[in-house]
């Protein structure tokens, strides 16, 4: 059973599936890894969720103010030995649930079209296809997402 728990980004587990994510995207982004990263920084993050079976971390993912009505999903990642066993759709779930909680309206996220299986999850969730906003206008590479998650 997966378990989820609501953090900081000072959690050691968060910080330990970060640099995993991070040493996968290095590969997947290759020269343009530096320009993503840039964005990515996990210091001082008020909102992170890390799932557990039993006592293992096997994802996480971080939330965080884009503007007054807007989180922005960030830092998702369930290592691949744990890939397919609806891990990831439960963390996304909870980010929803923790943001409307704290007031916000809809979520948007940024992935790139490097990550398949990232497009793919959001989709099913019903994220749409949105310009790419803030830093991501007009990257390529870059796929942005939004969901309305309140009704107004």
């Amino acid at each position: 059973m997966t378990n989820l728990f609501r953090t900081t980004s000072d959690n050691p587990d968060f910080q330990e599936l970060v640099k995993h994510l991070d040493a996968e995207l290095r590969v997947r982004d290759g020269d343009e890894h530096a320009f993503y990263s840039q964005f990515n920084k996990i210091d001082a993050i008020r909102h992170a969720v890390v799932a557990y079976i039993n006592s293992e971390a096997v994802g996480c993912g971080a939330l965080r103010p884009y503007d007054a009505e807007t989180a922005e999903i960030k830092r998702m990642y369930v290592p691949l030995a744990q890939r397919g066993q609806g891990i990831a759709m439960k963390i996304l779930n909870d980010f929803e649930t923790w943001a409307a909680e704290i007031g916000f309206k809809k979520c948007i996220l940024e992935t790139g079209y490097k990550q398949p299986e990232a497009i793919a999850l959001y989709t099913k969730n019903g994220y749409r296809a949105i310009p790419n906003y803030g830093q991501y206008q007009n990257v390529k590479n870059s796929v942005c997402f939004a969901k309305v998650i309140v009704d107004r």
